[in-house]
């Protein structure tokens, strides 16, 4: 295997609005991020991927980039975003960036320009389409954040898409310019040191030319769909790495949110150059109800015997065939403790037992900000959160439709928001959690007087620590970066066992995703091992008890 420097790392994301607040102006930034280094380098990941920090209005916490060349001034300075690349390095950490390419804000120079008229340089960045003879839009095609995904311009008298907010306006990869600005801003910022992308939404980026209507089962207005995968987009997606990736060796994962394990082959097979990993959803939708009319909202209970055979199929059929990405969080993600696991009784048991899991995978895992302490979700009210896709979906499927009630979106929300991993990251028991001296532009989570850096690291069961040795593990022992795998029980509804095997070694992973006791023979019949590798309940020394709620250790047996 011709190994890369990010096939034995581990990536920390950093949501830098939430994370370290240094002016006392309530929000995170950059001269924050500065002060935390140390912190970062002592939980030992290798590398920081910054949510964007670019300047822009907002509307989506930032993914939303005015000025793709520029720190917004919430966050510092251009040289503050220059001294943290450099600082970084210093410390042996690298620093990916997120490339937002399928879309501007309506800020934006080049957005600003194309409204004006139909025939400036400008004109063709977006996508405008003439209305309807009746004046509607062009065909059914729905915002991801409600509503329709075409708004009405007056001054140039056409409609232009928005896959997100209408503030949002989808940039047009067909036209060459375009993609030529793009690679130049990417060229850019490799000046300046960064190393690395992770690329939003990128298979969003070529649209089905003929414009269709998107199939329409439950007779809706506007319909969420067909936003991924069009069909130029291997093609623009080959270019970013021609012009880019390839020639200056940048890390890329992307996002990807309908791929399956085997679509995931035609972009990270190193043969076709295209990108190094890929995010995908797929594993993350284990606890939605199938054919749901509200789409994310409709929650069902973790079924784990689908999350073992998605994780596994991703195992196996990228196997010699390119590289995984591993996250359970992310800024669009809640906190897998308070959604899947028990936050309550069993908070350090069930945030370890997910992070044994994941880490034990072959790929390079992702560690959100906080998810190394066991933050957790809050349950707020629907005036406490910020996010405009929960927003305009309440007002749309609550308000409008009426095909949830409030407390049914409520109880879904504190599943699976994604404010629920936008919250102040939470430092120590102190006034607004360590986060700012000032009032945090976004509330914080109650618990953050037990739940927070310092006490965790005080505590003999500390999330932190067991981070720090997935962290280590995962640099010193090739059977993770290079094993085989295998699923084992992948029927059991409640254990997460699988092997890895290297060179005559063979690590046995295995977690009880449950609060039942469980007995140890049900998914373990053979007993002989030779050590534990890791525990997360320490009293544990041999395999003659049952499993404990949420409990999980590895295993080092030989073949």
């Amino acid at each position: 295997m011709n190994k890369k420097w990010w096939q034995q790392a581990v990536i920390y994301q950093i949501y830098p609005k939430s994370f370290m607040d240094s002016n006392g102006d309530g929000i995170g930034d950059l001269p924050g991020i500065i002060s935390k280094l140390t912190y970062l380098k002592k939980l030992g990941v290798d590398a920081l991927w910054l949510s964007p920090v670019y300047q822009s209005p907002q509307v989506d916490n930032g993914y939303d980039i005015a000025d793709y060349r520029h720190i917004d001034p919430m966050f510092g300075t251009d040289e503050d975003m220059y001294r943290l690349i450099s600082l970084a390095h210093a410390q042996g950490l690298k620093i990916v960036m997120d490339l937002v390419a399928n879309h501007t804000s309506d800020q934006s120079v080049w957005f600003q320009e194309s409204r004006k008229s139909r025939d400036n340089y400008f004109s063709d960045f977006y996508i405008w389409r003439d209305a309807k003879s009746d004046g509607s839009e062009p065909n059914n095609w729905g915002s991801n954040f409600g509503g329709s995904a075409w708004e009405w311009e007056p001054q140039r008298q056409q409609y232009y898409l928005h896959y997100y907010a209408k503030q949002q306006p989808d940039l047009n990869w067909e036209n060459l310019r375009v993609r030529q600005y793009i690679f130049d801003m990417m060229r850019f910022w490799k000046a300046k040191g960064v190393d690395g992308w992770r690329m939003d939404v990128i298979t969003s980026i070529s649209k089905d030319q003929r414009f269709q209507d998107n199939p329409n089962p439950f007779k809706q207005t506007y319909v969420t769909g067909n936003q991924d995968n069009g069909p130029r987009m291997h093609e623009f997606i080959h270019d970013i790495n021609r012009e880019v990736l390839s020639p200056f060796e940048m890390m890329s994962v992307g996002e990807s949110p309908s791929s399956t394990s085997l679509d995931a082959r035609k972009f990270v097979d190193p043969d076709r150059e295209e990108l190094d990993m890929v995010f995908t959803f797929e594993h993350m939708h284990v606890d939605r109800k199938p054919h749901g009319r509200n789409g994310r909202w409709d929650l069902q209970p973790l079924d784990l015997v689908a999350l073992k055979q998605i994780l596994s199929s991703w195992q196996t059929n990228l196997w010699q065939r390119g590289w995984n990405a591993l996250y359970f969080e992310n800024h669009d993600r809640a906190r897998v403790t308070s959604r899947w696991g028990n936050d309550q009784q069993y908070r350090y048991e069930s945030a370890t037992a997910f992070a044994t899991v994941l880490h034990g995978l072959q790929g390079t895992p992702f560690i959100y900000q906080g998810e190394e302490i066991g933050m957790t979700n809050p349950n707020f009210e629907i005036n406490d959160y910020e996010d405009i896709e929960l927003l305009t979906n309440y007002r749309e499927i609550v308000q409008e439709q009426q095909t949830m009630t409030k407390a049914e979106f409520l109880a879904a929300a504190h599943k699976i928001s994604r404010d629920n991993a936008r919250t102040p990251m939470q430092w120590d028991p102190t006034s607004n959690a360590g986060f700012s001296s000032g009032h945090p532009w976004f509330k914080l989570n109650p618990d953050y007087t037990t739940v927070n850096v310092q006490n965790d690291q005080n505590n003999e069961r500390s999330v932190f620590a067991y981070y720090q040795r997935l962290i280590e593990l995962r640099h010193r022992s090739q059977i993770l970066v290079a094993g085989t795998y295998q699923l084992d029980c992948p029927k059991n509804t409640r254990i997460f066992e699988y092997e890895r095997i290297y060179q005559g070694v063979k690590w046995t992973i295995i977690a009880n995703l449950s609060n039942d006791e469980l007995s140890i023979s049900t998914c373990f019949p053979n007993k002989k091992y030779h050590k534990f590798i890791l525990k997360n309940y320490k009293d544990r020394k041999d395999l003659e008890c049952n499993l404990r709620p949420w409990e999980s250790f590895i295993i080092e047996q030989g073949i």
